[in-house]
C-alpha cells in the first residue's frame, strides 16, 4: 500500500538563471510543475510559441529522416531489441552530441530533399514509359511525327480507331471524296449509305459508291490492331480541307506525340536513354540515403533533443515573471525534496520551499512498492489510480492476481515455459522499458504460480507424462500424480475452492474498505458500509453451509450444525436489518431511508453473483487441462511406430504452443477482471491522475549524470 507521500514546492530564482535552472529541474526529472498563480501587471508569462513550434518543428524533421533513412536502409533488430529501452548517454557525451545538433539537422534535410528529388524523378518515369509506349505502333516509319509536307503537300499523321488496311482505307477516302463532289454539285447532304457508319465502312473498304480517284492522296498503314490503326496520309495543300474532313469523319486523331522532332525509333532510343538516365539516378539517390545509415544515431539524438527543448518551452511558457525574477510551483516526491532543495541553492540564487499539501489539493499519484507488487502496479494503472483517500491496493492485489493467474493456466510443463522465457528475457535485456518489465515480472510470478498449481493438479502438459509412457514405452504404471488432487475427476471440489477463493477475495475488499474509512476517522461508514456487510454476508454463507442440501450439492463433507448455525442465522439478519435502517441514511425522509435500505440490501444478490463469477477458475483450469489431453490423444492415435512419433511430436508442438498461447492470455483477461469487478467494486473507486514529472522526455536516449 505506497502511495509516495507528496510535497508541494515553490521556487523563486532570477531571471538570468531561468534557463539554467529549468534544464536543471528537468535532467533530475522529479518535480510536476504547476503554477497555480494568474499573471497580472507585475507577474506575466513569456510569449516562447514561436520557440517551441520551431523546435517541434527539427524534431519532427529529424523523425521524418529517420523514416526515410528505414525504408532505404531498414535498421537490422532481433525481437529482443523491441523490449530495450532508450540508450543512456553520460552526461559529457550529451553536451558533446548537443554541439553538433545543428549539424545533425542539416543531414535530416539533406535525406528528407533527397527523398523528394526521388520522387520527382520517379514522377517523370510513368510519363516516359507512356511516350514510349505512344511511339511504339510508329516505329517503322522514317518521318517524324510532327512531320507537315511540302510546300506543294500536306501530310496527316494519325491513328484511326479500328483495324484497317492501306487499300481499303485509299478506297473510302477516293469515294468519300467522290461524293462530296456530286453533293457540292446537286446541292445534297447524303453520306454514306443513308448514314451507314463510316468506321465499318472504311474497316471493311465498302462505301456503295463507284467512282474513279477524285482527291490524289498518299495512303499508307503504318500499323493495324484491333483497337488502332496509325496511318500517314500526303495529299496536295488545294485538297487539304477536303481531306481533313474526310479524315474527321472517319475518326481521324492526331497522336500526343507529335512534338517529337525525331523519327520514331529514334525517339524511342533517346526516350530509353532518358529512362535509363532518371533509374541510374534514382539509384545514386537511393545510395546517398542509404549511406546515411552511418549517421542513424545522430539523427535518433536530434530528434530527441529538439523534443526536449520543446518540452522545456512549453513549461517556460506558463512560468509567471516579472523583470528580475520567475516563479515555479509544482509537486515532488517527499523524499526527494530536501536533497532537491538543496542541489538548487548549492548551484543558484535561488529561494525554495516545500510544504505539505492543503486538504482539497488533487495532489498526483506516484506508486512504489516491492518487486513482488510492482508488476501489479500495471493492472491497479489500467483500471485507474488511487484517490486522494484511497490506499495503493496493489500489495494485496498481488497476492490474489498471482494465485488465480495460476489456478486457470493451472499446467506445470507450460509454467515451466512461462518462468523461463520471461527469466531469459529479462537476463538478456538489461535495459528493458519499465512498462515491459513490469509485464514480464508480471507473467514471471505467473508463471511460478502455475508450476505450483500444475503439480497440485498433477498437470504437465496435460497428461503427456501418462500417455507417452503408455504409448511409447508400454509403461502404463508411470504417471505423474497430483499433489493434491485431479480437477478432471473432481470438478465439483474444484469448483467448491474457487468460490472459496472469491469468498476470502471479496470479503478482503471489504475489510479494505472497512480500514479506509477507520484511517479516515468515518466510523459511521466503517459500521454501516463494512460492519453490517460482514455480518449479512459471512452471516449467511455459514448458515447456508449449516443446510445439508447446500453441503450435499457442493459435495462437502461436512455441514455446521447447531448452535453455529443459529448464531450465524442471527448475526445474517441483525446485518440485514441494519443494513436497510442504514442504507439510505443520507436521505432525511425516513420513508425513502428505508426504501433505499432495502434496494441496499437486494444488494446481496450481486454479492451472490460475484461469488458465482468465481467459477470461472474452474472453467479456465479445466480448459486448459483438455486440451492439452485432446492435443496428446490426438498424437498418439498412430501409436509406436516411427512415424507415429513423427506425428506426436508434430501435434505436441503444435498444439501445445496454441494451447498455451490462447490460455495465458485467457488467464491474464479473466484475472484482471476478477480483480476489476469483484474486488475493487467493493472498496476502490479510483480518480487519482498520475504523477507525471517534468523530465526528459526521450524516445531513444536518456542522459545519466556522469559518475
Amino acid at each position: 500500500m505506497a502511495k509516495v507521500p507528496m510535497k508541494r514546492i515553490f521556487i523563486c530564482g532570477l531571471k538570468r538563471d531561468r534557463k539554467q535552472i529549468l534544464e536543471k529541474l528537468q535532467m533530475e526529472g522529479m518535480v510536476q510543475i504547476e503554477n497555480s498563480g494568474q499573471p497580472d501587471e507585475y507577474l506575466k508569462t513569456m510569449d516562447v510559441m514561436p520557440q517551441k513550434l520551431l523546435f517541434d518543428k527539427n524534431s519532427n524533421v529529424a523523425e521524418q529522416a529517420l523514416g526515410i533513412l528505414t525504408r532505404y536502409a531498414p535498421e537490422k533488430k532481433s525481437l529482443l531489441d523491441s523490449f530495450e529501452d532508450a540508450k543512456e548517454l553520460g552526461r559529457s557525451e550529451y553536451d558533446a552530441k548537443v554541439a553538433s545538433a545543428e549539424d545533425y539537422l542539416a543531414m535530416a534535410e539533406k535525406i528528407i530533399s533527397l527523398e523528394k528529388e526521388i520522387r520527382d524523378k520517379e514522377d517523370q518515369l510513368p510519363k516516359l514509359e507512356s511516350r514510349i509506349d505512344g511511339l511504339k505502333p510508329w516505329v517503322s516509319m522514317d518521318l517524324p511525327l510532327n512531320y507537315k509536307g511540302t510546300d506543294m503537300t500536306e501530310a496527316f499523321i494519325g491513328s484511326l480507331p479500328y483495324e484497317t488496311e492501306a487499300s481499303k482505307l485509299r478506297s473510302v477516302i477516293e469515294e468519300l471524296a467522290a461524293k462530296r463532289a456530286d453533293e457540292n454539285e446537286t446541292g445534297k447532304s447524303e453520306t454514306g449509305k443513308n448514314g451507314e457508319n463510316l468506321e465499318t465502312a472504311a474497316a471493311s473498304g465498302d462505301t456503295g459508291a463507284e467512282g474513279g480517284m477524285s482527291i490524289p492522296a498518299v495512303v499508307d498503314v503504318i500499323s493495324s490492331s484491333p483497337e488502332m490503326s496509325c496511318v500517314f496520309i500526303l495529299s496536295l495543300k488545294k485538297d487539304s480541307e477536303l481531306m481533313r474532313g474526310i479524315l474527321k469523319e472517319l475518326g481521324f486523331s492526331i497522336p500526343k506525340s507529335t512534338s517529337a522532332k525525331h523519327v520514331p525509333r529514334e525517339e524511342i532510343k533517346k526516350l530509353l536513354h532518358k529512362k535509363e538516365k532518371l533509374t541510374s539516378e534514382i539509384a545514386g539517390l537511393r545510395t546517398q540515403i542509404a549511406d546515411f545509415a552511418a549517421n542513424r544515431e545522430e539523427l535518433k539524438f536530434a530528434s530527441d533533443y529538439y523534443a526536449m527543448r520543446a518540452e522545456k518551452y512549453s513549461v517556460l511558457y506558463g512560468i509567471p515573471q516579472s523583470e528580475s525574477a520567475f516563479f515555479i510551483e509544482g509537486y515532488v516526491p517527499a523524499a526527494y525534496g530536501e536533497a532537491l532543495c538543496d542541489k538548487l541553492r548549492s548551484s543558484f540564487d535561488v529561494e525554495v520551499e516545500l510544504s505539505e499539501p492543503g486538504a482539497e489539493e488533487d495532489v498526483p499519484v506516484l506508486l512504489r512498492n516491492g518487486a513482488f507488487s510492482e508488476p501489479v502496479e500495471t493492472v491497479v494503472e489500467s483500471y485507474s489510480l488511487p484517490g486522494k483517500q484511497e490506499i495503493d491496493p496493489s500489495r494485496i492485489t498481488s497476492i490474489f492476481y498471482y494465485i488465480f493467474f495460476g489456478m486457470m493456466l493451472s499446467d506445470a510443463g507450460y509454467g515451466i515455459l512461462l518462468t523461463l522465457g520471461t527469466a531469459y528475457v529479462m537476463l538478456r535485456v538489461k535495459n528493458m522499458k519499465p512498462g515491459m518489465k513490469k509485464m514480464m515480472e508480471l507473467f514471471f510470478y505467473g508463471g511460478i504460480s502455475t508450476i505450483i498449481w500444475g503439480l497440485a493438479f498433477g498437470s504437465f502438459f496435460g497428461n503427456a507424462v501418462n500417455v507417452i509412457a503408455a504409448t511409447f514405452f508400454g509403461r502404463p504404471d508411470i504417471t505423474l500424480s497430483p499433489l493434491w488432487f485431479e480437477p478432471m475427476s473432481e470438478p465439483m471440489r474444484f469448483l467448491v475452492f474457487a468460490f472459496a477463493c472469491g469468498i476470502v477475495h471479496i470479503l478482503t475488499g471489504l475489510g479494505i474498505k472497512l480500514y479506509q474509512c477507520i484511517k479516515q476517522g468515518d466510523y459511521v461508514s466503517a459500521f454501516c458500509d463494512s460492519v453490517l456487510w460482514f455480518m449479512f454476508v459471512g452471516g449467511g454463507i455459514v448458515y447456508l453451509l449449516s443446510m445439508p442440501m447446500v453441503t450435499d450439492m457442493l459435495g462437502l463433507g461436512f455441514s455446521i450444525g447447531h448452535p453455529a448455525s443459529d448464531i450465524a442465522a442471527w448475526i445474517a439478519i441483525v446485518g440485514c436489518i441494519g443494513v436497510v435502517l442504514t442504507g439510505g441514511r443520507e436521505s432525511k425522509n425516513w420513508f425513502k431511508r428505508l426504501l433505499k435500505g432495502a434496494y441496499a440490501a437486494y444488494g446481496i444478490t450481486g454479492y451472490l453473483s460475484d461469488i458465482l463469477s468465481y467459477s470461472r477458475l474452474l472453467a479456465l483450469g479445466l480448459a486448459t487441462g483438455v486440451i492439452a489431453q485432446v492435443f496428446n490423444q490426438m498424437g498418439s492415435m498412430l501409436g509406436a511406430t516411427w512415424y507415429g512419433v513423427l506425428i506426436f511430436i508434430i501435434i505436441f508442438l503444435i498444439g501445445h504452443i496454441l494451447n498455451i498461447g490462447i490460455n495465458v492470455l485467457g488467464a491474464y483477461v479473466h484475472t484482471n477482471r476478477l480483480q476489476f469487478v469483484e474486488f475493487f467494486g467493493k472498496f476502490y473507486d479510483g480518480g487519482g491522475r498520475s504523477f507525471e514529472p517534468f523530465t526528459e522526455k526521450t524516445k531513444y536516449f536518456k542522459v545519466k549524470e556522469d559518475k
